[in-house]
C-alpha cells in the first residue's frame, strides 16, 4: 500500500462514498456541521484565503424559496433532504487576508486590489473548499448530494448579495433507500497522468 490512510477510511471518503439522491429522516445537527467545518477549514488554498461561505437552509419557508430556484430534477430531493447548504464564494475575501496571511498582510492590496482578480481567485479557492466540505460530510458518516442544476442568479438574489457568487447547493444527510445511482466509470491513471 502506498497510502497511509487505512482502507476503511479510503472507502468512507472515496471508494464507497456516493452522491445521495434520497435521504433518511434523521436530522443533521449544527454540531455535526461545525465538526465538519472545523476539520475541512485546514484544507490548503492560495494565500490561505477562505472565500467559501456556507448558508444552511433550515426553515421550511427558506427551503420552499430555494426549491423554486432548483432545476426540476433537483426539486424533490432538495425539498426532502434533512439539511441543504448553499455554497458560495465571497468576492471580498481579501479583507480577511491581514489576519489569515499575517506574514504578508499587504497581499490584500498588492494581489487582490482589483475586483476581477478577486472574483477569479474566490471562484477557484472556494471551489477547492467546497470539495473539502463534501469530503468532510463523508468523514462525518453522512452523504452529500452536490448540485449545480439551479438558477444561480435567482439563488444569489434570494439568499446572497452582490459580493457572494453561488457555486452549488448541497443536500446533506444519512442516505435513504436507493440513494445512489449506479456507479459511473472513472478514467484510469494513464488517461489522466502524464510525465514530462
Amino acid at each position: 500500500m502506498s497510502l497511509v490512510l487505512d482502507t476503511a477510511a479510503q472507502d468512507l471518503l472515496f471508494r464507497e462514498a456516493r452522491t445521495a439522491n434520497t435521504f433518511s429522516d434523521e436530522p443533521v445537527t449544527d454540531e455535526q456541521v461545525q465538526a465538519i467545518y472545523d476539520l475541512v477549514k485546514f484544507g490548503p488554498t492560495a494565500f490561505n484565503q477562505t472565500p467559501l461561505r456556507i448558508t444552511l437552509v433550515r426553515s421550511a419557508e427558506a427551503r420552499e424559496r430555494l426549491v423554486s430556484h432548483m432545476a426540476e430534477g433537483n426539486q424533490a430531493k432538495t425539498a426532502a433532504a434533512p439539511l441543504v447548504a448553499i455554497l458560495s464564494a465571497d468576492n471580498e475575501f481579501h479583507e480577511e487576508l491581514p489576519e489569515l496571511f499575517p506574514h504578508f498582510p499587504q497581499a490584500k492590496d498588492v494581489f487582490f486590489g482589483e475586483r476581477s482578480v478577486r472574483e477569479g481567485s474566490a471562484l477557484v479557492n472556494a471551489s477547492l473548499q467546497a470539495a473539502y466540505f463534501i469530503v468532510g460530510i463523508r468523514a462525518a458518516g453522512l452523504a452529500a448530494g452536490p448540485m449545480t442544476g439551479l438558477d444561480f442568479a435567482g439563488v444569489q438574489k434570494e439568499f446572497l448579495d452582490d459580493d457572494h457568487t453561488p457555486l452549488m447547493v448541497v443536500n446533506i444527510g444519512k442516505p435513504g433507500e436507493d440513494a445512489p445511482f449506479p456507479r459511473s466509470p472513472r478514467l484510469d491513471y494513464d488517461a489522466v497522468v502524464t510525465t514530462v
